[in-house]
This record gives structure tokens, sequence and C-alpha cells, in this order.
């Protein structure tokens, strides 16, 4: 019963956070050119990151992850993917920290959640994006949502001219509207800056 209420009251987090940006179809990112800009980073799985650097991010942001996600080992691995897939590719980082205020809005760092459009995990990747790729749907999965959550908004931050409000409302698929990239942007700047 407990589990539950628990689930419940999850999936209602998430469809309100998901739905402050009104009527996103997050459905309708079904570009080819990131179809197959995703296909080619799912074979990928080193990381790039400097250890020293690295270890100043856990100190840094385990604690304030803390407030969210209960147990050591799952902020640590959150940390850990979320700062290397923000970093992985050289040519264009993403800000670690601006993903995880992307993920606390986007599912409040729970991988089960799912939004009313049908999005999963704790970057709410649409799931047609396993099947298009033909690899196993994993998206409550860590790594693998991270890693395609993170692509996808390079992808949008490289076809904006890394425009990141315009970015961040197509990563929401809320296009014209400003709702979404503020929020993210708020939480960035309130609790997640580094």
């Amino acid at each position: 019963m407990r589990r539950r209420a628990t689930m419940a009251w999850a999936f209602l987090a998430a469809a309100c956070c998901c739905g402050l940006a009104g009527a996103a179809r997050a459905d309708q990112q079904r570009d080819p050119e990131l179809k197959a800009l995703l296909q080619s980073i799912i074979s990928r799985s080193d990381c790039f990151a400097d250890k020293y650097e690295s270890e100043v991010w856990y100190k840094a942001m385990e604690p304030r992850l803390a407030k969210l996600v209960p147990t050591h080992e799952a902020r640590i691995e959150i940390l850990d993917h979320v700062y290397c897939e923000a970093k992985r590719d050289p040519t264009l980082k993403l800000p670690p920290d601006l993903i995880l205020a992307m993920i606390e809005v986007e599912s409040r760092f729970d991988p089960w959640a799912v939004s009313p459009a049908g999005a999963v995990g704790l970057m709410q990747v649409m799931p047609f994006w396993p099947r298009q790729l033909g690899v196993q749907n994993q998206l409550v999965r860590v790594a693998p949502n991270i890693r395609m959550g993170c692509e996808i908004l390079r992808y949008y931050l490289r076809a904006e001219n890394r425009d990141w409000p315009r970015a961040l409302a197509r990563y929401n698929g809320s296009i014209g509207r400003n709702t979404y990239p503020a929020l993210v942007m708020q939480r960035w700047q309130r609790a997640w800056r580094f």
C-alpha cells in the first residue's frame, strides 16, 4: 500500500512538473539527424572526466542531491553519469550542473517517472528513441537515460545555434513557450550552479 502511494505521488509530481509547459509535444522530436547521432553514441561507453575535477564535483554536489535521492550509491551513480555525459563531446560540453537542474524539473530524480506524454526516466526521454535505434528500452536505467538526454540536448543546442532557451524548449517539446526553459534556468541558478 505504501509503495502504491509513493508511486502515485511520484507519478503526480512528474505529471505536474512536465505539465508546466502546457501541452508539450516531446513526441515530435523525431529528427532523422538526431536519430543518426544517437545511434553513433549508443555503443560508446568511455568517460572523459578529469579525475581531480570529478572529485571536486562529487564533494560539491552530493550533499545537494541528498535532499532528493535517498541513497549515497544512487547519488554517486547519477552524479557520475551526468558529469561524464555532459563532458563527453569536447566540441559542445554541457554544464553538468545545468543537467542536474533539467533532471530535477523533468523527473525530480525519479528514474521511474513517466510523463503524460509518455517520456520516461530521469531526463524524460521518449520511448520511441530506443525502438528507433534498435536498442533495448532501458530508459528507467540511469546511464542510458542520461546519455540519450544529453545527446538530444546537444543536438538541439546545435540546431538552435547554442540558444539555450530555444534548445530547452525543443527538448521539452514546447517550442514558442518560455515556461520550461525559465524553470530549468531558475532551478540551475538557485539550486545547482557549480
